[in-house]
This record gives C-alpha cells, structure tokens and sequence, in this order.
C-alpha cells in the first residue's frame, strides 16, 4: 500500500503503482491539507481578492472573471487543452501521472478538494485509465496530457473555482515517465557494470586499472564506489593472477571502464536527486500557502532542473553503450582478443557471433543520436501574449530517455553474449562471484556456441534479464 501523503512519494513507489499495480491511498494528514487549501480559496473568492485561474481566466483571458456556480469555462479549458498527438501513452506511464498528480494535491498546494484527489485514487486502484496522448507537451506544465486525465478522470464532477486549472497546470505526466525511464536507466546501468567486467575476464585485460590507489588518487566518492563494485563483481577472478593480462596496457574501452561506468552513476545519482525533489514538489500555479493565507502566482511549474539531469543522463549514457559496442568488436576479433574471430571454437569460414558487433554498433550510434541535450531550447510563442515564452521540454527529454534505455538493453545484452562466449574460449578460471553468477544466468537461456553449432542470433533471453533485474 502507498500512502500519499504529498511529501514522501519515492521512486520505487512510482514503479511499485505504475507497473505493479500496488494500491494506493490518501493519507488522513492530506485530506485535512487539501481540505484548509479549499476554505482558503472559497475565502479569498468570496472577499473578491483578484487571484489568477481562481477568479480570473487563464493565459490571455487572464482579465476574464469567473462566476463561482459556472464550471463551464474549465470545462472548455479542459476540452480546449486536448491537442495532444501520437500514439496513446503507455498504461505505466499515465498511471505514474496519475499517481504524482494525485499526490501534488496531496500535499495541499493547490485548490482542489479532496475529492478530485479521491477520483484519482479510485482510477488508479480500479485501474480505470483515461486515454492520453504521449506528445504534444512543451513542459511548462504537460496542458494537453493533463487534460486528458481530467477528461477521463474528472468527467462528471464538477469543477470549484481554482480547480479547473489545477486539473491541467501541471508537470506530472513529464515527472511520472521521467521516473520510469530513470528507474530502467539504473537497472539497466548495473547490468552493464556486471557487462563491463565479464568483457575484462573474456580480454584476459590488465586489471591494474582496478587497483584501490585509483580511487586515492582521483577524490571521486562514486568512482571509489564503482570501484568497489567491480572488485566485488571479479572477486575471486583468474584476473588477479600473475602473469594472466595479455597486454600492459588494454583499449581505452576496457581500461577506461571504471571511469566510464562512474560517470554514468555519478549523472543518474544526479538526476534521482531531482527527481525525489520534483516527485513531492508543488507543480501547479497559482501556489497556495496556507500557513499564511495567501494564493499567489508562481512558477513552480518549472521544471528545467529535472529535464537538464535527464539530458545529463543521456549524455553519460551514450559513453556507456558507444565503449560498450566497441569492447564487443575487440572481443570478436582475433588481433585484439587473440582468441578466434568470431568466437567460433575451431575458426572456420562462418561468421560465428561477429554479425553481433554490427548490431551494436548500429545501437550505439542510434542512442548517441539521443543523446542531444533539450532542456535549453529556446521556443518563443505570442500565444497568451507572449507570457509562455519557454519551456523545459520535460516530457521530450524523458522519452529520448526511455528509448535510450531500450537501445541500450540490445547493446549490453550483446556485450555480455559476447563476453560470455569470450570467457568460455578463453578457458581460464575460475570468474569471479559476480560475473560468474551471470555468467551462469546466460548460460541458463543461451548455451554456448560448439563446434559445428549454430550461434545465437536473438538476444532476447539476455535482454529479459537486465530487465527482471537478475544480471544487476
């Protein structure tokens, strides 16, 4: 059970409600704060106090005033925000939205009612999800996603002064698929530690590179942590051995490994930060504070530091596949491993799995293409008299993400393919405790390439054990 309380939302709740369908409830403390946020717009309506999308319109007819018992301009603000385009959002990602919407209310920062937050909270529980479109959202505020939640959500209810816009003037469907795509980043980045060092047991690679003084040497608390991991995964590892490392100094892909890997972490320890901030953060304006009876305009619709950190992310990430596309071609040639090409047993004419370093060659540069930073693009509109004149792209900028993600799901399931063959050939032992237990996990779903066999083309199994978890 996840209990909104409109400050404690984590990450692992999002996933545990948006792809596990864990049930979800308000907490007593929230309606209580949503019920004071109410009476305090009901107050200020009723003193006539000019409060923007309380007694005004919105954007350009922000000189419009609004009549307490009419809920029919929300409704076509509403109906007005559906421009939303593409195909439908996934059903994880609008239940994420929904979940942090839900729990923005929660927290009493705007002037809904209970209700519209116990409306969500059903749908999320009764898995009742509104259609949504995935594009159109600038990020400053996701108008045309949150529209159509409200749509489907609130059709029915109506719509208090101060409502109307709070159903659409809101970042939750950008931060909801933001939070998906970071929790495969991260899972997906370990797997790819694990990756890493089993191509430096399939290289026979100098593994000086690894020794503790690097850490001493460079002040870097995640690359001593990175390093830590990798001596753990390769504890007990032939590497360690005397006299075991071909080459006094490896490719910059395996040497560089332990800094390559730590960048990585060291972007998305970045990004989870922003994200725990922004998944209990007030995302709507006007902001109410109740504390000091007041409703006031603010941007804290505002988003751009959680796009950059994803724009971070795709960064270090694009690193991580590109090294880990080129270990996979050193491996699978007989100049760089000194084992045969193609990781066939006995050699011969066949092509063995070197078919494989095309394909992820082919995804490295597909998701370096990704890589392309957004949250700083300027987008300059007249629309609501050149107010809105820049956004965070959020929603662009976690989807590049998630895409990333799913490229670099091919690319590791490659290298660990092909690390794994590269070991078997190498006939060294015994693995280390990490990278043998993966080892043994591949070696469950995808047997290793034999004399006269045929080599695995489909990376499938391996890709569906970075994604359970089972390789981090």
């Amino acid at each position: 059970m996840v209990i909104l309380t409109g400050s404690s939302l984590a990450l692992d709740d999002v996933v545990a409600v948006a792809r596990r369908g864990e049930p979800v409830r308000l907490s007593d403390e929230a309606v209580d704060a949503m019920n004071e946020a109410s009476a305090l717009a009901d107050y200020l309506y009723e003193r006539g106090q000019p409060t923007y999308g309380l007694t005004t319109g919105l954007g350009a007819q922000k000189r419009t005033s609004l009549r307490r018992d009419d809920d029919s301009f929300s409704r076509r603000q509403v109906a007005e925000s559906r421009v939303g385009q593409g195909p439908e959002a996934p059903p994880d990602v609008v239940r994420a939205a929904m979940l942090v919407l839900a729990n923005q209310y929660a927290g009493g920062s705007t002037c809904v009612r209970p209700l519209l937050a116990e409306t969500l909270v059903r749908a999320l529980n009764e898995d009742e999800l509104p259609s949504v479109k995935l594009l159109g959202s600038l990020g400053a505020s996701d108008l045309a996603q949150m529209a159509d939640i409200a749509h489907g959500a609130f059709a029915g209810i109506f719509l208090a002064p101060g409502e109307g816009l709070a159903v659409i003037n809101s970042s939750a469907f950008g931060t909801g698929l933001a939070a998906l795509a970071l929790a495969d980043a991260a899972r997906l980045l370990d797997a790819a530690d694990v990756a890493g060092a089993l191509a430096l047991e399939g290289f026979a690679a100098n593994v000086s590179t690894l020794d503790p003084a690097v850490a001493r040497a460079r002040p870097d608390p995640t690359l001593a942590r990175t390093l830590q991991r990798f001596r753990e995964l390769l504890d007990g590892s032939f590497l360690w051995q005397e006299g075991v490392a071909r080459n006094l100094q490896d490719p910059l892909t395996f040497r560089s490994v332990l800094p390559i890997q730590s960048a990585a972490h060291v972007a998305l320890d970045h990004a989870l930060a922003r994200l725990a901030i922004e998944l209990n953060a007030a995302q709507g304006n006007p902001l109410v504070s109740v504390t000091e009876g007041r409703i006031f305009s603010a941007s804290v619709y505002e988003v751009v530091g959680l796009a950059a950190a994803l724009d971070y992310v795709r960064i270090a990430l694009a690193t991580v596949f590109s090294s880990a596309a080129e270990r996979s071609v050193k491996l699978l040639d007989t100049p760089w491993s000194g084992l045969p090409t193609g990781l066939l047993p006995r050699g011969g004419p066949d092509l063995g799995l070197s078919i494989h370093a095309i394909a992820a060659q082919s995804l490295a540069a597909e998701a370096s293409l990704l890589a392309q930073p957004v949250s700083f693009t300027v987008l300059s509109t007249a629309g609501a008299e050149g107010i809105e004149d820049r956004a965070s792209l959020l929603p662009l900028s976690g989807r590049r993400l998630a895409e990333m993600v799913s490229l670099g799901e091919g690319i590791v399931a490659i290298e660990l393919l092909v690390a794994a063959q590269a070991a078997d050939l190498r006939g060294y032992s015994p693995l280390g405790g990490g990278t043998g237990t993966a080892h043994a996990l591949i070696r469950r779903v995808i047997p290793a390439v034999t004399a006269g066999g045929s080599p695995p083309m489909d990376v499938g199994p391996i890709k569906d054990l970075i994604r359970s978890g089972a390789i981090a």
